[in-house]
């Protein structure tokens, strides 16, 4: 897919009102709100002049975004342990430039490769939404595993202010429990214990507490 078109800026992009709470998977030992700039991302900056935040609208979406590889289906409890589930809120509506509605991606010079494409192009698409004059504070978009399921990429130069609701491991007892067996059942995945458990030491018999060999 081609980059961005040189009269991208001059193009009509309505930026819509977001008032929802969001998910986000993250590492359990640090803090959900976090904007990366490491590069490594669909819609990160391609300079790092900024960082992205990425989300999704429902659980279901930050577990398969987070979780879930190409051509795998498995998933350990290893994993889930060391990562959370976090529900975030904005402050304000946030405005997204809404790239799920029929006739956007035409509109724009784009199609459905920006979301499951190379990263390299569409970091370029993710600076020219960035530095359009209608300055969005992020995009929704479509999840490249779930198409039904809409994820969210947030601009951190924005002042944005993000609330967080609750946090909870993803391999948590309780209702995260029965979430997370949704989630497996909805997607079809295999869920793997690897972790060791020690087995316990047999109880001595009488014969051994004797010495005596048989």
């Amino acid at each position: 897919m081609p980059g961005p078109p040189a009269d991208f800026s001059s193009r009509k992009v309505t930026p819509v009102e977001f008032d929802a709470v969001i998910f986000r998977t993250h590492n359990i030992t640090r803090n959900p709100i976090f904007f990366g700039r490491s590069g490594l991302h669909r819609f990160d900056a391609p300079d790092r002049s900024y960082g992205v935040l990425y989300a999704g609208r429902d659980a279901h979406c930050a577990f398969v975004e987070s979780f879930v590889k190409s051509g795998s289906r498995i998933i350990t409890t290893t994993e889930l342990e060391s990562r959370a589930l976090a529900e975030l809120k904005p402050s304000k509506p946030l405005r997204l430039i809404d790239l799920t509605q029929s006739g956007t991606l035409m509109r724009i010079g784009a199609d459905a490769r920006l979301f499951a494409g190379d990263h390299d192009v569409a970091q370029l698409w993710s600076m020219a939404f960035h530095e359009h004059p209608s300055r969005p504070d992020g995009l929704l978009y479509p999840s490249r595993l779930d198409q039904m399921r809409q994820a969210i990429a947030l601009f951190g130069d924005r002042s944005l202010k993000i609330v967080e609701l609750s946090r909870q491991s993803w391999y948590a007892p309780g209702a995260q429990r029965h979430l997370l067996a949704e989630v497996i059942d909805h997607y079809d995945l295999q869920l793997i214990e690897n972790r060791f458990v020690a087995p316990r030491k047999p109880a001595a018999s009488s014969s051994s507490r004797t010495g005596e060999l048989f």
